[in-house]
């Protein structure tokens, strides 16, 4: 039975050399006929450089251009507005920033508005032509759910102008 089983394997690994013979063949024939069909490479585009014409241009960062931009600051006229605010007593709410403030609440009393602000979880009472804000801010008016006010800021000219902002009322804001 052993024979039998030696004769066997000796036969299967016969059988797959011809195999294998004839697999070679059939792809060294295939190498043969096929031609590879390959396009030419196109010729590199031929460069033409440009001259640099900018030398002739106004430089965009010469010392003459940034003065007549940007005035020292001793020079800008400081407006009507800026020195009545610069003149009268600060409040405590113009130390914090406007977006550190939250409007979580208003009130009437004596059939005024007042707005609850909460800062750092302390709570203010304010009420229009309050000032808040680091900007100047002047309350102009008190509604159920905003705060309107005016700040006064430069704009990037260095100009003063006056610019209006909000807060709204936060219902969630704990």
């Amino acid at each position: 039975m052993r024979l039998g089983l030696v004769v066997l394997a000796a036969a299967l690994v016969a059988a797959c050399a011809a195999e294998q013979e004839e697999l070679r063949a059939w792809m060294d024939q295939q190498r043969r006929e096929v031609k590879p069909n390959v396009p030419p490479i196109s010729p590199p585009k031929s460069f033409r450089p440009q001259p640099y014409l900018a030398f002739d241009g106004v430089e965009p960062f010469s010392p003459q251009k940034l003065t007549v931009g940007i005035r020292p600051q001793e020079t800008r006229p400081m407006s009507a507005m800026l020195a009545a605010e610069l003149n009268r007593r600060k409040q405590p709410l113009e130390a914090f920033p406007l977006d550190s403030m939250t409007m979580v609440g208003s009130v009437r009393r004596g059939g005024r508005p007042f707005a609850l602000l909460r800062v750092d979880n302390l709570l203010y009472q304010v009420k229009a032509g309050d000032y808040l804000g680091q900007n100047y801010g002047k309350i102009t008016q008190i509604t159920e759910t905003e705060i309107t006010l005016r700040e006064i800021v430069q704009d990037a000219a260095g100009e003063w102008i006056e610019r209006p902002g909000s807060l709204l009322l936060q219902e969630n804001a704990k």
